[in-house]
């Protein structure tokens, strides 16, 4: 059994942005746990996702190593969102940031504090509906910066739809995701982590990518956001993850970030979008795509190149 691909993600946000604002709860799945599969090469890609984190996919398997460190509730391959949350020009990232794989406070525990709304596997394709968390609890505060929510749980949703391989791409997973942001809210400015993944720090080689010419150069630890592709890989480049959007290059996205945390021991990827309003951002979906690989750094990088090259998913 196939899942159909593209306008489910959309209609799967509509469908449980009406049912999370309703005031019966929605019918929540008996379960978050889900496994998909694809061969890559001389191994198997393993998505996997897990009921404690309401969905969001806890592991990725490949060539016999795990590619995401999953500790607590923030470290997974998942999307998230921030908003001013009428704050004007004083942005804090985390103030008002709705996480899909739960909040802070969820920590290494076995529960999350966002809901799964809808789960469906099959073969390769892996489609999830989650109503966030917010990352912060009204009483906490993030490098001094006190949450602008006063609630735990959210009225943002998230959808997505997985598919490992992608064409002639087996090293490839074609991650589409829509964010619905609920009616009544006031933002001037949004910040879509369309996709983060959270890698064990022996992912320690920083590189960017040419989609022009399938290059790579070295990058610094930055932190920082480029307009270039950005892959992590294991010291001798038997591993790697990198991603790259099809979407259209605007002013407000796609941007490649990276990251290391030392002290806690782990590394981090982003593919990020924002936008602004001098009034309000609208309230409803917001659509993006990125295409994931995974391998070694030599099959990331023309798996990348490649889709790149055929503007594979691209909507002119």
């Amino acid at each position: 059994m196939r899942i159909v691909p593209g306008i489910l993600v959309a209609a799967a946000a509509v469908l449980f942005a009406v049912r999370a604002s309703a005031a019966d709860p929605p019918v929540v799945p008996d379960t978050g746990n889900a496994t998909i599969r694809a061969k890559a090469g001389p191994s198997e890609i393993v998505v996997t996702t897990t009921t404690r984190l309401a969905g969001a996919i806890h592991s990725v398997t490949w060539g016999g190593k795990e590619f995401i460190d999953s500790a607590d509730h923030g470290r997974q391959l998942q999307s998230a969102c921030s908003f001013d949350a009428g704050a004007g020009p004083h942005f804090h990232a985390e103030a008002y940031n709705p996480t899909e794989a739960g909040s802070r406070l969820d920590g290494d525990g076995p529960t999350s504090t966002s809901r799964l709304l809808y789960l469906k596997a099959a073969d390769r394709d892996l489609l999830t509906a989650t109503r966030m968390a917010f990352w912060l609890d009204p009483k906490e505060k993030s490098e001094g910066h006190p949450a602008r929510n006063t609630t735990r749980l959210s009225d943002h949703l998230v959808a997505k739809h997985v598919t490992i391989g992608c064409k002639q791409y087996p090293h490839a997973i074609d991650y589409r995701m829509t964010f619905t942001v609920p009616p009544g809210e006031k933002h001037k400015y949004a910040q879509f982590e369309a996709l983060t993944g959270y890698m064990p720090a022996e992912f320690e080689a920083f590189w960017a990518l040419d989609p022009k010419t399938a290059a790579l150069r070295p990058l610094t630890d930055g932190p920082g956001e480029q307009e270039l592709p950005v892959i992590l890989a294991t010291a001798t480049g038997s591993h790697a993850m990198g991603a790259w959007s099809p979407d259209r290059p605007t002013a407000g996205g796609p941007r490649y970030g990276r990251f290391r945390f030392k002290d806690e021991k782990v590394v981090k990827w982003n593919c990020v979008f924002r936008t602004n309003d001098p009034v309000a951002i609208p309230a409803g979906n917001y659509t993006y795509r990125v295409f994931v690989a995974v391998g070694s750094l030599d099959t990331v990088r023309t798996t990348l190149a490649g889709l790149a090259k055929e503007g594979a998913g691209r909507k002119e």
